[in-house]
């Protein structure tokens, strides 16, 4: 029997259909989608996921839930969906560094961050720094180091949590100069924000959190982590322009439990990167100077690769163990 190239199109068309992931015939989604913020509310990775949830809300015609899930040094969510056996798309979460530093630094680790997850998308990076009170004497950076120096065990910062970012550059900043620190971690910027006004720390290593206190005028800015000078702060210099070649933005993305459908993926992949580009979620991450750190899925992972060799031979130098 000859076939008519109209036939041919019908069944090559019929093939797709039947070949296409489930996620396309049942209309996924059709419920509302949990994204994990493993930080307090308030913050400024809370405050960009909402903004990035409020847009996703739009696109996809179904609420994307923010369930904040603080503690661990972000890692709370991660442990959430490495134990979740339905990778349906309906719990998604934010992937911070510390996901891929913790198993690193344990002898029992919770999770495999290449087995245990799908990656979705990459999206951004953090702009950290070390700020200080207003009414403190140190009106410098080389200042705040040098009395650090002085008083070994005395100067006493906060950071997001151990093994954070903010953690493990303090820490390979302290190695470089000679200083011993005195860490103290907490759950989030507001409660490390109070802490250094009550005077209970010198210093807080942290993201923009910081940001309404120092334009208030109650903290000082002495020195930023990014690879140039924030555009909201000219004047403040960079690490390496205090001669300390250190770059650290902490990058992240979402992902979600693993098998994730592929169908499923590509759906809220292609969602979320719309809502990543949108003026309303870009008008946030500029006031939070973070800057668009857009990957797809197979590149995310494959950096999440990289990552992990290069955080290894860190922790190894440092020799930092969590238990």
């Amino acid at each position: 029997m000859t076939m008519t190239p109209s036939r041919r199109a019908l069944l090559a068309a019929g093939g797709a259909l039947l070949a296409a992931p489930a996620v396309a015939q049942a209309g996924f989604p059709n419920r509302p989608i949990r994204l994990i913020v493993p930080w307090p509310p308030g913050g400024s990775t809370d405050g960009q996921f909402r903004a990035f949830a409020e847009v996703a809300t739009r696109i996809l015609g179904q609420p994307v839930v923010i369930e904040n899930r603080a503690g661990a040094a972000g890692t709370l969510g991660a442990q959430s969906m490495a134990q979740e056996a339905r990778g349906d798309g309906y719990l998604v979460g934010q992937l911070p560094i510390t996901v891929f530093r913790y198993p690193l630094m344990q002898s029992r680790p919770g999770w495999d961050p290449m087995r245990d997850f799908t990656y979705i998308i990459h999206l951004t990076g953090y702009l950290f720094g070390v700020v200080v009170r207003a009414d403190s004497p140190w009106q410098t950076w080389e200042q705040f180091l040098d009395h650090a120096k002085a008083n070994p065990g005395r100067v006493a910062y906060g950071s997001p949590g151990v093994g954070s970012s903010l953690h493990i550059t303090m820490e390979r900043i302290a190695a470089e100069k000679g200083i011993e620190f005195l860490h103290v971690p907490f759950r989030g910027g507001a409660d490390n924000a109070q802490a250094l006004l009550g005077g209970q720390t010198q210093a807080m290593a942290d993201s923009t959190a910081w940001a309404p206190l120092v334009e208030g005028g109650q903290f000082r800015l002495l020195v930023t982590w990014g690879p140039e000078r924030a555009k909201r702060y000219p004047n403040v210099r960079t690490l390496r322009e205090t001669g300390i070649d250190i770059v650290s933005a902490s990058p992240y993305g979402v992902g979600g439990p693993k098998n994730m459908d592929p169908g499923v993926v590509r759906v809220l992949h292609d969602a979320f990167k719309q809502a990543l580009h949108d003026p309303a979620h870009l008008a946030v991450l500029e006031r939070f100077d973070m800057p668009v750190m857009y990957m797809n899925g197979e590149d995310y992972r494959a950096s999440v690769q990289r990552i992990i060799e290069e955080e290894g031979a860190l922790i190894r130098r440092l020799n930092l163990r969590l238990n």
